[in-house]
């Protein structure tokens, strides 16, 4: 057989787009130029003029919805939008009733931001599966596959990060329906606006059964710089940090500092049928509503971390604060001042929130750049452990504020966030607690009230071994298919930022690959990824879905 013949045989004529590809080559057509040109296009579909916001529901979402459910069937894949606005495309292969490998990532956005995130997850995940649909492999998969473009991770418009894969999950409380948005529009009314009738009853319908789900897969950028320093487009994600927020806020006088405990006074949210409390304030990680309850900490062990609690009801009806559970209790903690003339206070006189802020701000950055030098280690809490949790501890001040906001006025009132994050969850609880009771003795000794509220809880996320073991080998694969050398090895790495694979945790085993994005910038219009990392990319989901024909 001649060359010419040899080479007709082993080749598919796609008729898409003029594009002729072989079975053996590394389709950069498709995983790379159409693929990044998708990013562009669908990075233009905005709600706002000069840059990129696409909030839950908003008409940029649903355009950018329908653009991609088009790429979906572009794909072979059918395709649906369910109660939440999440838009499925599947393909059920040879196995109809079989366990689903699902993937996917986000299509809302934050405000002024890059065209990557979420975005590359999703048509990563298509661009594959294209590649399988016209090579003819598509159907011959032995698993159901089903990528999602979740329809709200970011939590924009809602305060509210998960909406759409905590209710596949089935941990999206029904009073997330009810949550206002800026404008007084709740959740289930936007729905309704997009002609999508969502109620309590099909929200929890909405929930996968875990028996019917494989495994779930995510491809997201960095957000980070630890691959462009390493040199390498791809990394293996080992798990997703947990995070906690608080915020400061007026809750009304209150007494300041520890008074007849060995610990801070707490307000403790436990799990109760109904609730009384704002929906919007108890949505973040549970299904289940809270109701408020007092407790003091009256025994603590390994040093400042109450790992074993007795609890003394103060107010409310019993029950148990378990430490590591999903359930957490929520501090509540405020830090007030005297309000008063700049020029006729003397400073000895003064009650001035903002020096007290400004203290706690710097004992948060020491306690989280050296937390061996806070916790004491007693048999509860080892030096290792302490160790360890010093590698992943990540402390952020981002928001204050100040009330009147005035430069001639000491503040009466000064309001600032604190989000904590870290993998060991156990080591965030220990460091909020100190947290806690040096915030209390600081306020104390500059007679300031201090409350501390907790506003959002995430436990860390430890990625399946067994996935990321496979996503390792694809993107070893990838990288040589592309270079033709082989790869030392491919990073392992740590998250600290959330993603929709925190939520589909509840139901399936994950996995995670990150991909290189230019300085570590993120949430950003100077986000970027190479088009050359953006086909590794593709190449790494292609060699997993490889392994499923």
């Amino acid at each position: 057989m001649d060359e010419d013949l040899i080479r007709a045989s082993s080749m598919i004529s796609l008729g898409v787009e003029g594009i002729e590809v072989t079975r053996s080559n590394l389709f950069p057509e498709l995983l790379r130029d159409e693929a990044v040109t998708r990013l562009n296009e669908l990075g233009k579909v905005s709600d706002a003029d000069g840059y990129l916001e696409r909030t839950f529901l908003s008409p940029g979402s649903i355009r950018a919805a329908n653009l991609i459910r088009t790429w979906m069937e572009d794909a072979g894949l059918t395709t649906w939008m369910d109660q939440m606005g999440n838009v499925h495309g599947r393909t059920e292969g040879m196995q109809t009733n079989g366990k689903a490998l699902l993937m996917g990532s986000h299509l809302d956005t934050v405000i002024d931001a890059g065209i990557f995130d979420g975005s590359l997850g999703i048509l990563s995940a298509l661009s594959a599966l294209k590649v399988l649909n016209i090579t003819g492999r598509l159907k011959k998969l032995r698993r159901p596959v089903e990528v999602i473009a979740f329809s709200d991770e970011e939590g924009v418009r809602f305060q509210s990060t998960f909406l759409g894969s905590a209710a596949i999950a089935g941990v999206l409380p029904v009073s997330a329906l009810h949550i206002r948005d800026k404008s007084g529009l709740t959740v289930q009314h936007v729905l309704k606006e997009n002609s999508i009738e969502t109620n309590e009853e099909n929200l929890l319908r909405l929930k996968y059964d875990p028996e019917s789900v494989w495994g779930y897969i995510e491809i997201h950028i960095e957000q980070g710089p630890v691959l462009e320093s390493a040199g390498l487009p791809l990394g293996v994600v080992e798990g997703i940090a947990g995070q906690t927020r608080l915020k400061s806020g007026d809750k009304g006088p209150i007494n300041s500092g520890n008074k007849g405990g060995s610990g801070p006074l707490l307000e403790i949210y436990s799990q109760q049928e109904e609730s009384e409390s704002d929906p919007q304030e108890l949505f973040p990680q549970d299904s289940t509503s809270y109701k408020i309850f007092t407790f003091e900490l009256l025994e603590v062990s390994c040093g400042h971390f109450p790992v074993s609690v007795e609890l003394k009801i103060i107010t409310g009806d019993p029950c148990t604060v378990l430490m590591g559970s999903r359930t957490k209790p929520l501090d509540a903690v405020t830090v007030r001042g005297s309000q008063g003339h700049a020029g006729t206070v003397p400073m000895s006189m003064r009650q001035d929130p903002m020096a007290a802020a400004a203290e706690l701000i710097v004992l948060l950055e020491s306690l989280c750049k050296n937390p061996k030098d806070f916790l004491s280690y007693d048999g509860q809490c080892s030096a290792i452990e302490v160790e360890s949790l010093g590698k992943s501890l990540v402390c952020t001040v981002g928001e204050i504020s100040t009330w009147p906001s005035a430069s001639n006025v000491i503040p009466g009132q000064v309001t600032f966030t604190v989000d904590i994050r870290a993998v060991d969850d156990m080591g965030r609880e220990a460091i909020i607690y100190e947290l806690s009771n040096r915030v209390y003795q600081i306020c104390d000794r500059r007679s300031v009230a201090c409350i501390i509220e907790r506003k959002h809880d995430a436990n860390a996320v430890i990625c399946d071994t067994e996935l990321s073991s496979q996503l390792k080998s694809a993107a070893y694969s990838a990288l040589k298919r592309m270079t033709g050398e082989d790869v030392d090895n491919v990073p392992v790495l740590m998250s600290g930022a959330g993603h929709d694979v925190m939520a589909m945790s509840h139901i399936a085993k994950v996995g995670m690959l990150f991909v290189r994005c230019r300085g570590g910038v993120s949430h950003s219009p100077a986000e970027y990824v190479l088009d050359d990392d953006v086909w590794a990319a593709g190449l790494a989901i292609l060699a997993i879905l490889e392994t499923l024909l």
